[in-house]
């Protein structure tokens, strides 16, 4: 114990975002493209250096090795406690493995890892607990039959480790139960329960829906028995990507207290913006310390933002700037997911939900919201209270997930893959010339190059955010510092770009709804440079109008204020 205590691209095209860390984008070109390492102002440290822990994820490893470590401990014991039952979500490669390793570590008391930690001199190393660590993270499995002999192996390692004798002729849950029982029989102590990756069996098959179900069934029968076995727990965790309702999954398990969103453990998984300049210190000269928060930092679960360490440890180890999370894998399901919704990705800037949204997934139900959430590509940006209840609204965390996850959709969008690539390229390169004859012809391209039979045979060229969503993903894969819906006194921009020292302003508007010439109309009339004229820069006034009849662009005017 312790010691102490509607898809609207036929119409105007207006969408926001204020939140987003903001980054010049001087010297980018999008979050594929390895950015230039500048010297930061941090003087050199002192400090010894240690191994990067890429990749460790047992604590025992971590700390013999002498790697860096970011002390979770302090909020581990506050865990302990103040409570029992626990269920936490967090998208991948944040460290949920290890989390569960340093809590087992710290109830088996092997205090030696401990050493200089907040643990060594607040936990009662003289007491022990016999733990039972069930995972799922290892191979995939496709069938109820597959996993069902993957939770009795699970098991019966448990058994075997603890010492106890297999019963014979029992079911799932009668295996799990006298697993429980005896523990605590012969040990005297209640069990610790830890599961990791308690929803991957779901997720690997969640574009089989009917295969879906039969393991959300059969990982119901396992996770029902902690709730029956009360008298022999003394704390349980788990841990996973997703939050599934707990009708369908926790119906029999519905003490767990989710902290997915408690504040008090925002940061229980990855790393702080103090965590990287204090625990990595001597790791960071060398690094544009603005730039390293920009692309990696913004996390945010109702608390402080976060890093994911991944992305941190990569990036400390290679030196470059590179979307390592985001390398490791976006899931194909979501990309479906989102190309078969036609979701309109300028809308993902500012989306609102509340909290049972955010916390509402299963099989038959997975919301656009919650399924960006869960899975890290959204993250709260600010919370609004309507009378007693929550409401989130939701941005990139930052520079890597908005420009990758726009660059991927992109790819969607258009035909062929070297398209796009070329037309981001000229686009960045066109405004830091700033050539606008060749902006407008590239716009224009920018549907030219798309084939007839193409708009005829796929059905996301014929939802009505469709070209809204080409004109601002190009602009997003840059990693551009992009404002949507920019609020002035007067109105609101459709789109402010700030680059290379230089302030673009854009309205957008469909011939078909509006008069031709109305785009930079608008803009000059209700005064949207005046926001900002006090940067000193040049102001460019760009009214651009489409035709979703024609497929094109049809008007492109531009007023520069110098």
């Amino acid at each position: 114990m312790l010691k102490s205590g509607q898809s609207v691209a036929n119409r105007k095209i207006a969408f926001k975002i204020n939140h987003l860390p903001r980054h010049c984008g001087q010297g980018m070109r999008c979050a594929s493209t390895t950015a230039t390492i500048s010297p930061m102002s941090h003087a050199t440290t002192t400090l010894p250096r240690k191994k990067l822990p890429i990749g460790i994820q047992t604590f025992a490893k971590l700390r013999q090795q002498n790697c860096y470590y970011v002390d979770k401990t302090p909020q581990i014991l506050q865990l302990v406690e103040q409570g029992s039952y626990y269920f936490l979500s967090r998208p991948r490669r944040f460290g949920k493995s290890l989390l569960l390793d340093t809590i087992a570590e710290l109830f088996e008391g092997n205090r030696p890892l401990f050493a200089g930690l907040h643990a060594d001199s607040h936990w009662n190393w003289e007491q022990r607990w016999p733990v039972v660590r069930i995972s799922f993270s290892d191979g995939v499995l496709h069938s109820r039959t597959e996993l069902d002999t993957r939770i009795r192996l699970l098991l019966q390692e448990n058994y075997a480790r603890l010492g106890i004798a297999v019963p014979q002729d029992q079911d799932i849950a009668g295996l799990f139960g006298h697993l429980l029982q005896q523990t605590h029989q012969q040990t005297g102590e209640p069990v610790v329960v830890l599961v990791d990756e308690y929803d991957k069996p779901i997720l690997d098959n969640i574009t089989h829906p009917d295969i879906a179900r039969e393991m959300r069934d059969g990982l119901r029968n396992l996770y029902s028995v902690i709730k029956g076995q009360d008298a022999h727990v003394r704390f349980a965790m788990l841990t996973g990507v997703s939050k599934f309702s707990k009708v369908s999954l926790f119906s029999g398990l519905n003490q767990l207290n989710d902290i997915t969103l408690d504040s008090a453990y925002s940061s229980l998984c990855g790393y702080t913006d103090e965590d990287v300049d204090t625990v990595f210190a001597p790791e960071l000269p060398g690094l544009d310390r603005e730039q390293v928060r920009l692309w990696y930092n913004g996390y945010n679960w109702d608390g402080v933002g976060i890093y994911n360490p991944f992305d941190v440890l990569l990036l400390l180890q290679k030196r470059q700037f590179r979307p390592y999370w985001f390398e490791t894998g976006t899931p194909t399901f979501l990309l479906d997911v989102l190309t078969q919704r036609r979701t309109f990705m300028p809308a993902l800037e500012h989306m609102l939900a509340s909290e049972n949204l955010l916390s509402s997934f299963d099989v038959d139900d997975m919301s656009t919201e919650a399924l960006l959430f869960q899975s890290g590509y959204l993250t709260i940006d600010q919370v609004q209270y309507l009378g007693v209840q929550p409401r989130y609204r939701l941005r990139y965390p930052n520079l890597e997930v908005r420009a990758g996850l726009n660059e991927t959709m992109l790819r969607r969008y258009l035909p062929e893959a070297g398209a796009m690539l070329e037309h981001t390229g000229q686009l960045h390169a066109l405004l830091q010339a700033n050539d606008f004859d060749g902006l407008n012809t590239l716009f224009t391209a920018f549907f030219s190059s798309i084939p007839n039979d193409w708009y005829r045979n796929n059905p996301i060229a014929q939802y009505e955010g469709y070209y809204a969503s080409i004109f601002y993903s190009h602009f997003a894969a840059l990693g551009l510092d992009i404002r949507l819906e920019d609020v002035t006194n007067k109105g609101r921009i459709d789109m402010t770009v700030l680059f290379n020292r230089h302030v673009y302003l854009f309205e957008f508007k469909v011939v078909e709804l509006v008069p031709q010439g109305k785009a930079l109309e608008q803009i000059v009339q209700r005064g949207y440079a005046e926001k900002y004229r006090q940067r000193g820069e040049p102001i460019h006034l760009i009214g651009v109008e489409f035709s979703k009849e024609k497929r094109s662009v049809v008007g492109f005017e531009v007023q520069s204020l110098i």
